[in-house]
């Protein structure tokens, strides 16, 4: 008889769990739990924290988070069913502790994946550059994540499907809006806008300068996209419908709204380049730009209404012991004590070598 390796038969245990898996949750009435993750990230003190208790119907207060939390949620599909699981991660700290996504984006989360990206309305300036970076690293190391499970695909026996990298990997229908001129994102993708209750006090043209930039954005990722405030539960309950598709599988929201006067509700596939219309150029050369691509001409022309953050303001937050959310007043005076003692080291050590 054949000696078969370890790996090969833990690579066929956990085909075969998947696929059994798979199969359970095409049925509506199946009793098998299903098990989904989803990862948030976004804005640094953009309420990512409040929204993610309200769809969770969770009364409690929030607080900062650090670094990186796990949370879960359960919801019942019917009567004398196991309650289905959404786990939940959320990154802290904006985007400047985005290596972290490693830790929620792997092999064994990915296949039932989704992504919420969520952006502070109150902070336009910011908004550009911590999409780009989160939604960066997130599709590197998504990425990583798919080519890891082609290699093994590969390494394995002919003919044998490799259940993870064909149930993780999205595809877009055939008519999808654009499908030729988008670059969607590599799992479900939902953005956020939040604070919408201080965005409203912004001047008009501005609102619709972010509005536009956020559906070209949205579409150009084949994500959805909603604006809401904590304030409003009309808005919350809306941004619940799609927490809710992604965590547990609920059917999607059909409510829809374009309006830049009103806040934007617009699900995936639902708008297209030619109903979002061209950048909003008022007083801006587009000539001038020398835009390589739309998306860049898009990323020029907002950051020329709204300037994104001095370099030197964004290295600071990438020590999170300086940032005062995360401020701990004893171990902080503790800290403070301990640097002057090393520097009345170094600088002994200095005189004695001298």
């Amino acid at each position: 008889m054949p000696k078969v390796s370890s790996d090969t038969l833990w690579e066929l245990a956990a085909e075969e769990v998947r696929s059994r898996e798979a199969e359970d949750g095409e049925e509506e009435s199946g009793g098998t739990l299903v098990e989904r993750t989803v990862f948030l990230m976004g804005s640094k003190a953009g309420g990512k924290t409040s929204i993610l208790l309200r769809c969770l119907d969770r009364d409690e207060a929030s607080k900062p988070t650090l670094a990186l939390e796990y949370t879960f949620g359960r919801r019942a599909r019917g009567h004398n069913t196991p309650k289905d699981i959404a786990h939940v991660w959320e990154l802290g700290g904006g985007s400047s502790l985005s290596d972290l996504v490693q830790i929620p984006i792997t092999p064994v989360s990915v296949a039932s994946l989704s992504v919420i990206l969520i952006l502070d309305l109150s902070k336009p300036n910011a908004l550009w550059g911590t999409t780009e970076k989160l939604l960066e690293v997130a599709r590197s190391q998504l990425e990583k994540v798919f080519s890891k499970a082609q290699q093994q695909q590969q390494k394995s026996k002919p003919g044998a499907r490799h259940q993870l990298f064909h149930s993780a990997a999205r595809v877009l229908p055939k008519d999808y809006p654009d499908r030729e001129l988008i670059s969607p994102f590599p799992v479900p993708l939902l953005i956020i806008g939040s604070k919408y209750d201080i965005f409203q006090e912004l001047d008009s043209d501005k609102r619709k300068v972010v509005s536009k930039t956020l559906r070209f954005v949205a579409h150009y990722y084949a994500a959805s996209l909603i604006l809401t405030s904590i304030k409003s539960e009309s808005l919350m309950s809306k941004t619940k419908s799609f927490f809710s598709h992604l965590a547990f599988g609920v059917d999607k929201s059909k409510t829809m709204s374009c309006d830049s006067t009103k806040p934007l509700i617009i699900p995936a596939g639902s708008d297209s380049f030619s109903q979002i219309g061209a950048p909003p150029t008022t007083d801006v050369d587009i000539p001038s730009l020398h835009a390589k691509n739309p998306k860049d001409l898009w990323r020029k022309i907002y950051e020329c209404v709204f300037p994104p953050e001095k370099a030197s303001e964004q290295k600071e937050l990438k020590d999170p012991a300086k940032d005062p959310q995360y401020s701990e007043p004893q171990i902080d005076a503790m800290r403070a004590q301990k640097d002057q003692e090393l520097d009345q080291c170094k600088r002994n050590a200095a005189k004695t070598w001298k």
